[in-house]
């Protein structure tokens, strides 16, 4: 089994499908990642040698951001959100929705179990 960024990546997906169980690398990125080290998409993940496993864990610790590093700077961000007092920042000190979704209605994941106010 490969271990790339500390993840276990599945045996028996295709290395390009494999990849993109890394926090913050997507499809194209993954693609990108296997063009610059020159191996085929269709490789299954148990077919990889250790050298191509090197190859590309090395290409993706020089070039891409992933795993703790970015869940650190995602969370530092939303926390400079919050301490500038933008309505983003507001929006996610509260638990709401932050990109414009109604929430009369909806929101049930980020508001919680409804709570009923008012009925006797």
């Amino acid at each position: 089994m490969a271990r790339i960024a500390g993840v276990d990546l599945p045996k028996k997906k295709r290395i390009e499908y494999a990849l993109t169980y890394i926090f913050g690398i997507g499809l194209t990125t993954s693609r990108k990642i296997l063009d610059a080290t020159g191996i085929d998409y269709n490789k299954r993940v148990h077919e990889i040698t250790d050298a191509e496993a090197a190859i590309i864990r090395n290409e993706i610790q020089e070039n891409v951001t992933v795993e703790g590093d970015l869940r650190k700077k995602v969370a530092m961000d939303i926390k400079a959100l919050m301490d500038l007092g933008s309505y983003r920042g507001l929006r996610h000190r509260r638990g709401l929705p932050c990109r414009g979704q109604k929430t009369k209605t909806n929101a049930r994941t980020r508001k919680g179990k409804r709570k009923t106010v008012g009925a006797a």
